[in-house]
């Protein structure tokens, strides 16, 4: 019996296209509500980005990939971030070889500087139209995530100068760089041992690289319609995409919504 489902959020319950949770997702939320059954939030986003899901009432936020978890009633059950040497050297990384990194704390984001990579992609999130200026402060401050705006082959070199750090990609032009040990996947265990729930009774919506671990963790995984292929080899079910209603029709084929 699934008694807690775990939902990323951009491709998944908001739409790249409209920015917007569809109406029949939320009024599948609320039926899971009503029946009891637990509902979290499972996001890259920060804890300043989540305006979208328009003060719905989920039981829990995984947010930063994992780095900092927190229930509806705001107590934090986990939180992880980036040792001060890594973000030095990243610091130092990017004297030698600039490019965009947006530095996430508990309840804000900065750039130490913007491109059109940086602006293309808050016209896709509505998320991260953040300041930039200078970072040097970074090592001083709960750095929780970084987004880093660097192709895999470079992404790869750079963990290598921050080695107490891994990294996620749901987006092709930059990946998350986080600490070790936080993860979706151990948010959500977070979540089952606060609740008193089993792994088993688990399901998780996703559709890109960094639900990956989410949806090979929990009981049941969905990938959305619009998700890669990746995710799709490994879903036990791929629903429609978020434009079309694909939260509702994957609830419906499992029974859990009438």
């Amino acid at each position: 019996m699934i008694k807690a489902i775990f939902f990323d959020i951009d491709g998944t319950l908001v739409s790249y296209q409209t920015h917007e949770i569809p109406q029949s997702a939320f009024d599948a939320l609320y039926q899971l509500k009503e029946k009891g059954i637990k509902v979290f939030i499972a996001t890259g986003r920060g804890k300043d980005g989540l305006a979208v899901l328009k003060d719905f009432p989920f039981d829990g936020y995984i947010t930063l990939n994992g780095q900092y978890c927190y229930t509806n009633e705001g107590e934090i059950i986990y939180e992880n971030t980036i040792v001060k040497e890594d973000l030095q050297a990243l610091l130092d990384y990017v004297k030698k070889d600039p490019f965009p990194c947006g530095f996430t704390e508990e309840n804000t984001k900065y750039f130490n500087y913007r491109d059109q990579r940086v602006d293309d992609l808050h016209a896709i999130t509505h998320n991260d139209n953040h300041p930039a200026g200078d970072c040097r402060h970074v090592v001083d401050h709960k750095v929780y995530q970084v987004m880093c705006f660097v192709d895999e082959h470079k992404e790869k070199e750079l963990l290598k100068v921050m080695p107490h750090c891994i990294a996620s990609r749901w987006y092709p032009t930059f990946c998350d760089v986080s600490p070790l040990g936080g993860t979706k996947q151990l948010g959500i265990d977070q979540f089952l041992k606060y609740y008193d729930l089993d792994l088993s009774q688990t399901m998780g919506f996703g559709d890109g690289g960094n639900d990956l671990a989410m949806l090979k963790h929990v009981a049941v995984s969905v990938a959305m319609g619009n998700a890669n292929d990746e995710l799709k080899e490994i879903a036990d079910y791929v629903t429609k995409s978020v434009d079309n209603d694909g939260i509702y029709h994957a609830l419906k084929h499992f029974e859990l919504i009438d």
